[in-house]
């Protein structure tokens, strides 16, 4: 049977009605170009998961919005499935490729492949002379160009101000290449081409690290391995008229892709998508959205000491969107220049958590993708929830996704490399936690994980994951005191081993079948 678009926007409107996920989705990152490769950026879930969440808890035509909206996936998935996506953050780069992705929507694909063209004409052969032009040759072509304010870097780069991030020509090449797009006349094609130029800058400076076995352009930025800026200590120099092109080819893809995206929808009954982009505390956005949303789902920092408005200054600083010192007060993170404490992250956590509930209109739902050994994290936000009239419908652990963290890639058992989606209805009715009057039994309960698991592999994230529900269940979080390392013994103690290969905990057989019998 087939339903026009109106239809099947009444049919799926009972939120009250809407039967949780239950089960974790199998991760697609690279399936769509509009995300994958078009701009680097500290952290993208995957846009199949986000996207299911978003058909599933909401309707066409409803507000969804991700308040720690990072490169944007969720609000332009929203956008793209007929919703009003709400993309915010207080990092201005976020901002910027989440709104570059969007206004591909926009313009002629021939304006994008005119504006490639005029670039290689105006910039091509001046690129190519780069190497040839000694000191002097290139402070006069300097003169000629928009270079940007050599600021001072966060203390814990290896290099004192920006300039130094660039060789000499690295700079040059960079600002001829942005002076000649800012000219364009065709303005969708000189956004989406500005995208490219911002991807670019990743690879043209001093803390790209050409992956060893590979090709020399295969590699990333140290700023998103090891989050900080290290200066290599080979710095490699990438062609800058290829190295662009090729940023700008996958633009050029990705704007391909929504086209038709964009274009089926309308044949199959209608296209009626919004996007809209916001650069406000999450406290402030509450006031602002007050109960006007349907759906969260948001990804908040995890509480690791990744600085992503200082690690940002290679990008925002050119791009003249510098944050303010108010808006790094507010950061949701541990660390970075204004050193903010656990205390600080912790408090901001549970009042977003808040902020999400004031926003969500009554009966709709909240998903939170969070991962952390502390806790008291989690704490923060189950707890927050409860108290302001949310029930927590679902925890799903997201495990065995093949993009893993450095630290996984070693083999490290201690890295929590996948996520759980905590999801929450907002009933309106304030849940009393009851205080358990004894002790979290976490070996016990690590044994009953395991035994009911009934397969001979398990992820750590997922067993850990278990056991913070577990213990929220029983009132007894509070008391699940465990470090990474009794965490890692107390499987072994079960006979589980480590698989550093595959990155899952192997049940040895005879082992485990003694220690149960005689436990």
């Amino acid at each position: 049977m087939q339903f026009s678009f109106a239809t099947y926007s009444i049919i799926m409107n009972n939120h009250q009605e809407i039967i949780p996920i239950g089960t974790a989705v199998p991760a697609d990152r690279q399936a769509a170009k509009r995300h994958y490769g078009v701009h680097p950026y500290f952290t993208r879930r995957p846009f199949n998961v986000i996207r299911k969440y978003i058909l599933h808890y909401s309707n066409p035509g409803e507000v969804v919005l991700d308040p720690f909206g990072g490169s944007g996936v969720t609000a332009i998935e929203a956008f793209l499935e007929n919703r009003i996506g709400i993309q915010n953050d207080i990092n201005p780069l976020a901002n910027f490729i989440a709104e570059g992705i969007y206004e591909l929507s926009k313009g002629n694909l021939a304006d994008y492949k005119y504006g490639l063209a005029v670039l290689k004409d105006r910039c091509y052969e001046i690129l190519k002379r780069l190497p040839q032009l000694d000191d002097q040759q290139i402070k006069t072509l300097q003169k000629k160009l928009n270079l940007p304010p050599n600021i001072p870097l966060p203390t814990t780069s290896d290099v004192e101000y920006y300039h130094d991030l660039f060789s000499v020509r690295q700079l040059t090449a960079l600002a001829v290449l942005k002076d000649a797009i800012d000219a364009l006349d065709r303005p969708y094609a000189r956004k989406g081409l500005l995208l490219a130029w911002s991807a670019t800058l990743a690879k043209l400076n001093k803390t790209f690290l050409s992956t060893e076995g590979r090709a020399e352009s295969r590699g990333g930025s140290s700023i998103f391995s090891i989050y900080r800026y290290k200066i290599a200590k080979e710095p490699i120099e990438l062609p800058p008229w290829e190295t662009f092109y090729e940023r700008a080819t996958n633009i050029i893809a990705a704007k391909k892709e929504i086209d038709a995206h964009i274009e089926y929808k309308r044949h199959a009954g209608g296209f009626s998508g919004h996007f809209k982009v916001k650069n406000k505390d999450i406290e402030s956005l509450a006031e602002e959205l007050k109960y006007e949303v349907d759906y969260i789902f948001t990804d908040p920092p995890y509480g690791g000491h990744i600085s992503y408005l200082d690690l940002s200054t290679l990008w925002n600083c050119w791009l003249d969107q510098m944050p303010t010192k108010s808006a790094r007060k507010m950061e949701l993170i541990v660390g970075g220049e204004l050193q903010l404490s656990e205390q600080h992250y912790t408090e901001r956590l549970a009042t977003s958590i808040e902020a999400c509930l004031k926003m969500l209109k009554k009966g709709r739902w909240l998903s939170v993708v969070f991962q952390h050994w502390n806790v008291t994290y989690f704490s923060a936000i189950l707890s927050t929830a409860a108290d302001h009239g949310a029930e927590l419908k679902a925890a799903i652990s997201q495990v065995g996704d093949p993009i893993w963290s450095m630290h996984k890639k070693k083999g490290n058992q201690s890295v929590l490399a996948g996520e759980m989606i905590l999801t929450f209805q907002k009933t309106g009715k304030r849940e009393v936690l009851l205080k358990s009057r004894s002790e979290f039994d976490v070996g016990s309960m690590v044994k009953k994980i395991l035994t009911e698991a009934n397969s001979e592999k398990i992820y750590g994230e997922y067993l850990f994951n278990q056991l913070v529900i577990a213990a929220w269940q029983q009132s007894s979080i509070s008391s699940l005191n465990i470090t990474k390392d009794e965490f890692s013994e107390l499987i072994k103690n079960y006979g589980w081993h480590y698989d550093q290969s595959a990155h899952y905990w192997v049940k040895e057989k005879d082992r485990v079948l003694r220690l149960f019998a005689h436990d």
